[in-house]
């Protein structure tokens, strides 16, 4: 007997738990769309990089809400850094926000490496965060204290 397949999945080539498998594994590690097509192919599964990127667009809402609804719930410490990367032969600044178990909070690529560019990665943290953390870790770059100064002045620093 066979089972009747899913409204959203029909007329589709492959069965739904292929589809869900692959949307899920785009959307939970970080993984290119060429990275997830090779997952099916080690089993036989023939899928193109073209054909998970239409996936994605058509069922990802669903698999990304359900995978922030279940994400845990970040700590109270913030690790922050930076580190220079070059795109397109220019040099910017990637600004990264971790918490003590080592989940990403957020992430900003500037142009710049100063107290501008710290406050906006500290207003962004507490938009995305919606609550302060209780201490904060950085490393020894002047920004981060002119930044928290303004826009954290209660939280520890480290």
């Amino acid at each position: 007997m066979r089972s009747t397949p899913h409204p959203h999945y029909a007329h589709h080539r492959f069965p739904a738990e292929v589809i869900s498998q692959v949307v899920w594994l785009y959307f939970r590690f970080p993984l290119s769309l060429r990275m997830v097509e090779e997952v099916p192919a080690a089993r036989g599964i023939l899928v193109s990089h073209e054909t998970v990127r239409q996936w994605a667009l058509k069922f990802g809402q669903r698999f990304a809400n359900q995978i922030r609804w279940h994400a845990p719930t970040p700590g109270d410490k913030s690790h922050l850094g930076e580190v220079v990367i070059s795109i397109g032969g220019e040099k910017y600044s990637l600004w990264r926000a971790v918490d003590q178990h080592g989940i990403v909070l957020d992430i900003l690529v500037e142009s710049r490496r100063d107290a501008k560019a710290a406050k906006r990665l500290l207003r962004k943290l507490l938009k995305r965060q919606c609550q302060s953390p209780r201490v904060m870790i950085t490393d020894k770059l002047p920004s981060y204290g002119a930044a928290k100064r303004k826009i954290m002045p209660d939280v520890e620093h480290q």
